[in-house]
Order: structure tokens, then sequence, then C-alpha cells
């Protein structure tokens, strides 16, 4: 075990690398706070990185990402720790013993970025960024805008052959296939857990029968289609066999607003949909869309969004929860919903159909275990002078709003590290 100690004046830890980490991780080290910034996954962004667009802008991911990103690189307050998980917090605000536990990557700082190993690699697997909607070589970029820019390797998913022709093609020694996981100690004054939230499991939702059908897909997966850098290079088409589609559909609320599941609304879900259902406007014009929605929530400014996408006369809305999914041999599927403003039974066949899950904290598992408070929704609750909760870890949050969280909480972070 390996000791970083902080300054004098006490370091802030942030636990997580995406939109609010980053954010809460610079608002304190640019008012000279030493910060330890730490995430799990191999790169910074989190589910940002992942979006298509996102409000209020329509803006692409790298726009904001890129500028956080050269911001930390020209900071030299922040330490950033990647594949990087807290194992276990002891004594209180304004003296922290955090334990990190750094899990192996097998590829060191050496890495250029060359792509050689990549070329020489023999094994693949199911692309996690992509949601599994295509294959990538078990060496790799996380992905195009990934930072730190390193490669990282499965190696579970390699033959020794495969191994052997990896470390062979690296011509910067960069491949460690002997890395171990290490643990290191930090000293902090305060930690701001801005971990995140996962997609609810679709798997979950028995009724709708996410895996009968590759026509069903989630809204993240959807995101990933209309990306660029996604599988499908930007294009909107159906997985499986890349068929475009004639037709679509929403559900909303899948998982959230149920007592069986998540029983709070997600926020986001609603105004997701109707932005990507611009998406699909700008490859499918005239493509029908059907949408079944318990409520329709889009606070504020968004009226007018919404306004918008309800003149569609292409756009059919149907007040009433899907009750069943039906898979179909031609591969579409058939929603069937019963009408609550009718009392009818509602049926819309579509060729893909897309399930609004919602916010799920990624916390939850490990909360209890690190001595977290949090609510009976598993979000962490900021209970004592130097714990502080941010973004969609304190709650279910659009982008703008994870943002002002993170920035509260670097403030307060700063205050119990300063007393």
């Amino acid at each position: 075990m390996t000791d970083e100690r902080s300054a004098p004046s006490g370091a802030v830890l942030v636990v997580g690398g995406g939109i609010s980490g980053l954010t809460a991780a610079l608002e304190a080290a640019e008012v000279g706070q030493d910060v330890f910034l730490v995430e799990k996954n191999p790169s910074l962004g989190g589910r940002v990185a992942q979006l298509n667009q996102y409000f209020p802008k329509l803006c692409p991911p790298s726009c904001g990402l890129e500028i956080n990103y050269q911001r930390i690189k020209n900071n030299r307050k922040i330490r950033v720790h990647t594949m990087t998980e807290v194992k276990s917090v002891s004594g209180g605000p304004g003296n922290y013993q955090v334990t990190l536990t750094v899990n192996p990557r097998y590829v060191n700082s050496n890495c250029t970025c060359c792509n050689a190993c990549v070329d020489a690699c023999q094994d693949e697997v199911d692309n996690p960024f992509n949601f599994g909607m295509d294959k990538v070589k078990a060496i790799r970029k996380p992905h195009e805008h990934a930072f730190p820019a390193r490669y990282v390797l499965d190696k579970d998913a390699c033959s020794s052959a495969s191994l052997d022709a990896i470390v062979g093609a690296c011509k910067y020694d960069a491949v460690e296939l002997d890395m171990q996981a290490k643990e290191i100690t930090v000293d902090v004054a305060s930690i701001i857990w801005a971990t995140g939230w996962n997609p609810y499991d679709p798997n979950n939702l028995e009724n709708l029968k996410f895996n009968s059908s590759q026509a069903i897909i989630s809204n993240m997966m959807m995101e990933r289609l209309a990306s660029v850098n996604g599988p499908t290079g930007g294009k909107i088409l159906r997985p499986g066999d890349n068929a475009e589609p004639a037709s679509f559909a929403f559900v909303q609320c899948a998982g959230s607003r149920d007592e069986n599941h998540l029983e709070y609304c997600s926020y986001i879900c609603c105004m997701a949909s109707m932005k990507q259902i611009n998406y699909i406007r700008a490859q499918y014009p005239e493509a029908p869309i059907t949408v079944f929605y318990i409520d329709l929530r889009t606070p504020g400014k968004y009226e007018k969004f919404r306004e918008k996408l309800m003149a569609d006369e292409n756009i059919t809305w149907i007040k009433g929860k899907v009750a069943d999914i039906v898979a179909e041999n031609d591969g579409s599927v058939t929603l069937i919903a019963e009408d609550a403003v009718t009392g009818n039974k509602a049926q819309a066949k579509v060729d893909l159909a897309v399930l609004a899950t919602g916010m799920q904290p990624a916390i939850s598992d490990q909360a209890k275990a690190l001595g977290l408070t949090t609510d009976d929704n598993n979000f962490v609750v900021s209970q004592e002078e130097g714990m502080i909760s941010a973004g969609c870890a304190k709650k279910a949050s659009d982008v703008v709003t994870c943002a002002q969280s993170a920035t509260a909480a670097a403030m307060k972070a700063i205050q119990a590290s300063r007393r």
C-alpha cells in the first residue's frame, strides 16, 4: 500500500469522473484546493460521454467534455486516478483517511495510442461503451474521445497467443501483463460523492420483454445509435439486422414511478425521448412515432420543445402504460396498452421500440459498506460536514442541474477543508 499526502490546508476527494465529478474537481482546484479525482472506469466523462447530444443547447458531449479535460491537463492541483474505487473511509470531517483500490489496466503510461496492439489482437468482446451493440478488440482505447488517452486490456478475454501478439506489437513497452491491483491511501478533509447513475436494467421489466426482440432497445442504446462514433456511425438502424425502421414507439417511465422498481420520477426521461424523436425526424422525416406515457414532464423552458413535437401529425401520444410487447415474425414488435383517456385497448406495431429506462444511483450496492447515508431510493444524503453528494448521486438530474449541484458541493467541500 502506498500513501499520497495532501497539502496542509486539506485536500478534497471527488469520487466519480462524470460531468458532476469533473465540475466539482475543477471548481475546487481552480480556487487553489488540492483535489484527488477518482473514477472506476478507464476514462472520464461518465454517462455524458455516451450521449449523442445533451440539453440545453443540444451539444455533442465532446463540446463540454473536451474543455473540461483541457482544464484538468492545465491544473496541477488535480490528481486523476482512473480504474480506481473507494475501498474504505475512516476518520471524520477535516481528517478522512481513504483507502483506494487501483485496478490493473495492463497498459502503462508509455502508451501512445499508436493502435499497433489493436491490429495484433486476435480477440473481440462486446463493446461496453455501445451497450454490446457491436464488437471491439480486447485491447483498445475505451472510445474515440477517451481521456486519459490510454488503451485498456481485457486480459481475461484474450488467448495466450493473442496476449503474446499484443506484447510483441508494442514498441513502447506499454503492455504490462503482470500488472496487479494496488491500494493507495489518501488523507483528505472532505469527500464529494459524484458517483453518477446507471440505466435501470430493462430485463427487470418482465412485461416489456426486452430480450425477446432486437427491435426493443433502451434510451441509452438509442443515444449510441444516433452518435457518429456509435456502432452504426450515427445512422439509426435496428440492431441485429441493421434494417432502417419505418416506424417507432417510445415507452415512457420504463421502470420509473413504479413501486416494484424505481418509485420516483427519473426526471430526464420525457425530455430524453423528445430529444430522440428529433434524432429520428432528422433521418426519417415522415416515420410514424407512437409515445406511450403516464404524464409528460417538460418543466419551464422545455414546454416549447414539447409543444413543437405535439404539433407533429405523425406522432401519436397515448396516455397509458404499456402492459405487453409482442415480438412479431417480421422483426417488428407490437406494443399493447390501455388508453387511460378513452378506456380502449391501444396497439402499435413498430419496427423499433425505445424503452425510456430510468436513472438508478450507481453507488447503490456500495453505499452502506462505505458508511454513507442514503434515502429510501439509495441516493446519497449529505449528512456530516465533510461528506457531500452531488449530481445524480444526490438525485435524478439533467446535466445543467448536475453542474449546479457539483459547484455547490465544491463550495461546501472547500469550506470543510479550510476550517
